[in-house]
């Protein structure tokens, strides 16, 4: 064990650059990633949804599985009795990126390709419409944040999706033109139920059941272990996700279209973040419900939009890019703000 307290110590303070390091494996070495993303053990039918069953959705599982595992009797009693902190980290992590998004679409109005612009919004719109990713439990779960709020919000943001994706696809319709806000319309009729059920709400209430139980002493003993396992998971879960579009998005590159997308990325993961911090700060909450607040407004589920787009707008595979570029950049702020804001020299032996 204390091998595993050494070894998860040093992940967690040189993260942000190993997890840099994998992007730039994918881009080299895309192979391994690729297997990993097209290894199918079988299908799931239910409700009229097919749902494949990969490497990637059972690293999910088993990250949100932890998640579960992970949490404590006392946040889930602070979770119910303050479910409002939840709700609106929920509204927020709705509202505020759609309302910057319509914001960017004025500003982006004079840009000297419209083909690039719908491109850009059809991307982002597929963002924000996604629910809250299930990797921001893990992503709380190192930063020793509240664990219940973080579960109450992705079970909220899934739960909720079959009703919000549609809707944001539908109002994004309305701002893009002729092939994209078709598409837009047609992807809008996709659920994502099965998956998030398969994903999220299953693993999660295992791993719940598994905590009560273990036990809390048995289960605090086997925390290095679960923080170690969040890290593997997480860079593989990258790693494979980038060696399917890092590669393609610099083969042949148009600098001044990335350059764009990039910056309005930037934009909108930062003020996804942003918002998290500021809600922490005028709740006046403590540091885990902060962690947990940041990493839940930040981080949306774009594994499931990137699938999502790619069996519906594979005639235009430039609109994968915003989705590329954010899953990216989100990933490293959220590496950046567990070590400013959540990384001490201690907590990993808690």
């Amino acid at each position: 064990m204390r091998t595993i307290n050494s070894l998860t110590h040093f992940i967690h303070k040189h993260f942000l650059l190993i997890l840099l390091s994998a992007y730039c494996l994918a881009i080299i070495v895309p192979g391994p990633g690729l297997l990993l993303r097209n290894i199918v053990f079988g299908q799931v039918r239910l409700f009229g949804s097919n749902l494949a069953l990969s490497p990637s959705l059972l690293m999910l599982a088993l990250m949100l599985f932890n998640a579960g595992l992970g949490i404590q009797i006392q946040e889930i009693k602070h979770l119910v009795s303050r479910p409002q902190l939840a709700i609106i980290g929920l509204l927020a992590n709705s509202l505020v990126p759609i309302i910057l998004v319509f914001l960017l679409h004025g500003l982006a109005a004079p840009w000297h390709n419209q083909d690039e612009v719908q491109n850009l919004l059809t991307g982002l719109a597929l963002i924000v419409s996604m629910p809250i990713a299930g990797s921001s439990t893990a992503w709380s779960q190192n930063a020793n944040g509240n664990l219940s709020l973080s579960l109450g919000m992705v079970f909220l943001s899934t739960f909720l999706s079959p009703i919000t994706t549609p809707l944001v696809l539908h109002t994004f319709s309305h701002i893009t033109v002729g092939d994209y806000s078709e598409d837009l319309q047609e992807l809008a009729q996709h659920g994502t139920h099965i998956f998030m059920g398969l994903t999220v709400v299953i693993p999660s209430l295992a791993g719940m059941l598994l905590h009560f139980k273990l036990g809390e002493n048995k289960v605090t003993s086997l925390k290095p272990l679960m923080k170690l396992l969040n890290f593997v998971l997480l860079l593989l879960l990258n790693y494979s996700n980038a060696a399917t579009s890092l590669p393609q998005a610099f083969s042949k590159p148009d600098f001044d279209f990335l350059f764009m997308i990039f910056i309005v990325a930037a934009i909108l993961c930062l003020f996804a973040f942003g918002s998290g911090w500021l809600l922490s700060k005028l709740f006046k909450t403590d540091k885990a419900d902060m962690a947990s607040l940041m990493f839940g407004l930040g981080m949306n589920n774009n594994g499931v939009g990137i699938v999502l787009a790619a069996s519906t707008l594979s005639d235009h595979p430039a609109v994968l890019l915003p989705m590329i570029f954010y899953m990216l950049i989100q990933q490293m702020t959220a590496a950046f703000i567990d070590r400013k804001f959540f990384q001490t020299q201690d907590k990993l032996t808690v």
